[in-house]
């Protein structure tokens, strides 16, 4: 009389395990390879300007990781500086900035 036993059968085929093996160092490396790509995201330098030209606009500026927020008062802010110096336009596209000071 033969006995049919389930717990008894083995199945032990190298092959399929060496296919799961694969399949889960495919799903790490998947993984692995996201993380990077959103970290790289997250240390870009971004400017955001929210309702620009109206009263109340907001800058947001995202420098390496940490974030400043620059809101408007409602107002203009003229007269509220002193001329510093003066920027020409070249040719070529570039600006030269010269710096104005106190002349001994």
């Amino acid at each position: 009389m033969k006995h049919l036993s389930i717990l008894g059968e083995e199945d032990d085929d190298p092959m399929l395990s060496a296919v799961n093996l694969v399949d889960v160092f495919l799903v790490l490396v998947v993984a692995l390879l996201t993380a990077v790509a959103l970290q790289q995201d997250a240390n870009k330098n971004v400017t955001i300007i929210k309702k620009p030209g109206e009263p109340d606009m907001e800058i947001v500026v995202r420098e390496n990781g940490k974030e400043i927020r620059y809101k408007g008062n409602g107002g203009s802010s003229e007269g509220q500086g002193v001329r510093a110096g003066v920027a020409y336009k070249l040719k070529d596209g570039n600006i030269i900035y010269v710096p104005e000071g106190d002349k001994p």
